[in-house]
């Protein structure tokens, strides 16, 4: 079991921690990304977040993890379509490189789609063409 000075190191390590600008998916262009909201995703130290991009939104279930030597983030997630209603769940996953995370979400039985996204209020060091 792990002490209380061992949990709050722990979560204090979480460099997942806060609010990312999800800034390009795969699937969907960024006109549809930030249709209702500027898109985005969210951790917190308790371990919860959430998300929208569109008009999908969830709440999120996140475990921090190591994936090929880097610091990722495994989670689950339930919500809806917030256009039709449509209650969804999935999961997904995103690994931290530099100052971006590149990552994958998944709606259960329906599209999935990659993301990348920047912690909300950090410019992007790379020039737009």
């Amino acid at each position: 079991m792990l002490s209380e000075c061992d949990m709050a190191k722990r979560k204090s390590s979480n460099p997942f921690l806060g609010r990312w600008q999800i800034v390009s998916m795969t699937e969907w262009d960024e006109d549809y990304l930030n249709a209702e909201v500027e898109a985005y995703i969210e951790f917190s130290a308790d371990g919860l977040g959430d998300f929208q991009f569109g008009y999908v939104q969830g709440a999120i279930d996140h475990r921090i993890i190591e994936r090929e030597g880097k610091p990722a983030v495994e989670f689950s997630w339930e919500g809806g379509d917030g256009a039709d209603g449509t209650p969804l769940t999935g999961r997904g996953w995103a690994v931290l490189e530099g100052d971006e995370l590149s990552g994958m979400i998944f709606i259960h039985l329906g599209d999935e789609s990659g993301f990348t996204a920047r912690l909300a209020g950090k410019k992007s060091g790379r020039k737009r063409r």
